[in-house]
């Protein structure tokens, strides 16, 4: 080989030498979570930004109450709290 053939092809396998000692288990798991992350959020946002038969349905209706509603005094209910947080102690 031509010797600046040789250097390149040196360079080069130090260079990636390099990288397979400042790759850490650490920074590779960093990188692949970021990547799959990344991936998910690209796959799942092109559907949930398409609006594909998304309708919404009207709510059921609410049952009736089993009982009759009536109005209360607000003052009578303040005045029964009152004496009933005394007697049972809260």
């Amino acid at each position: 080989m031509t010797k600046k053939l040789q250097q390149s092809v040196t360079q080069t396998s130090a260079a990636q030498d390099g990288m397979e000692q400042n790759l850490s288990r650490r920074r590779f798991l960093n990188t692949a979570g970021c990547a799959a992350v990344g991936g998910l959020m690209v796959a799942a946002g092109g559907t949930l930004l398409t609006n594909k038969g998304a309708k919404a349905e009207d709510p059921p209706a609410a049952p009736p109450l089993p009982w009759k509603y009536t109005e209360l005094d607000p003052l009578e209910a303040g005045k029964r709290g009152y004496k009933s947080y005394l007697e049972k102690g809260g």
